[in-house]
């Protein structure tokens, strides 16, 4: 089954741009207006995140959103055979900020949001990074698709670790010369266990793995944005946060992760994961108190 179904998806990775992404605006059509595939989670999110914007401005935003969200999963299977002259043509960025860190024999951890497109994020860092690119990600429920998928982030290196399985396996990658590639953005799968600070006005977690994986290998640490410059285009900046992590005080990091994050989010609203329940946690002083950094 998977042979069939992975042949399927590359002859479909052959179609022309320009048609994949008029099958994209018919797809959004039925997504938003007749589906309206989470559109109360968006909508919910934008209010909060943007409070002082009217409500048809919301929707605009919306609407960009759902446009740049239906791009990114009809580009993943673009990506099942792009070309990495072409993917590097598609996809720039100043990948000298992390390359020049190579010579130092320092390692480094990357932290990048949910932005668009991450999927051309992890191939073409990965096809230019001197370091190994290792990636944490969630594996699919469909085993089919999971392979596929696999197959796909992996296609220029990167080395790919279950996220339920990083601790028992990163260690193998620790003593090498490594990028650790992390969504730092991701909701916390317990909010006992998590830092708590304001995000866009709100008391939000935010996980602790890569402020705490920091303090124990400091690598240097890069925080990452890109966004698209034009349909199928993207621009990628690093910016270089600090090379001696372990000098912060507990909860800096994630601080400046934080501002990092909303800045980039207020710079460019509609290119951000709003379909995800960022704000599912209610903050509780009883609980939660003790963990405010």
């Amino acid at each position: 089954m998977y042979y069939l179904v992975y042949s399927i998806f590359y002859l479909l990775s052959l179609i022309p741009w320009w048609i994949m992404y008029r099958i994209s605006d018919g797809i959004y059509f039925l997504i938003y207006y007749v589906f309206g595939y989470r559109k109360e989670v968006v909508l919910n999110n934008l209010l909060i995140a943007f409070p002082d914007k009217t409500e048809k401005e919301r929707i605009r935003i919306a609407k960009d959103f759902y446009h740049q969200f239906v791009d990114t999963f009809l580009e993943i299977i673009k990506l099942i055979s792009i070309s990495e002259k072409e993917l590097n043509k598609r996809f720039v960025c100043n990948y000298e900020v992390m390359n020049d860190l190579f010579d130092s024999g320092k390692n480094v951890q990357l932290h990048a949001g949910h932005f668009f497109n991450w999927e051309f994020w992890n191939l073409a860092y990965s096809a230019n990074s001197l370091y190994p690119l290792i990636g944490v990600y969630i594996p699919l429920s469909n085993k089919v698709m999971d392979k596929i998928i696999y197959k796909m982030r992996s296609r220029f290196g990167t080395i790919l670790i279950a996220a339920d399985k990083f601790r028992t396996q990163f260690h193998n990658h620790q003593n090498k010369r490594y990028a650790l590639a992390l969504g730092a953005d991701q909701n916390p799968g317990n909010p006992k266990a998590s830092y708590w600070l304001t995000f866009f006005g709100k008391m939000t977690p935010f996980i602790t793995g890569p402020e705490r994986g920091s303090f124990s290998a400091n690598p240097a640490i890069i925080f990452s944005n890109f966004y698209p410059v034009k349909r199928g285009y993207y621009k990628s900046e690093l910016t270089l946060i600090t090379t001696e992590p372990n000098t912060l005080q507990k909860g800096e990091l994630t601080k400046l992760y934080r501002d990092f994050l909303e800045e980039q989010i207020k710079l460019r609203p509609s290119n951000y994961l709003w379909s995800h329940r960022r704000w599912k946690f209610e903050f509780d002083e009883s609980k939660y108190g003790n963990l405010v950094v």
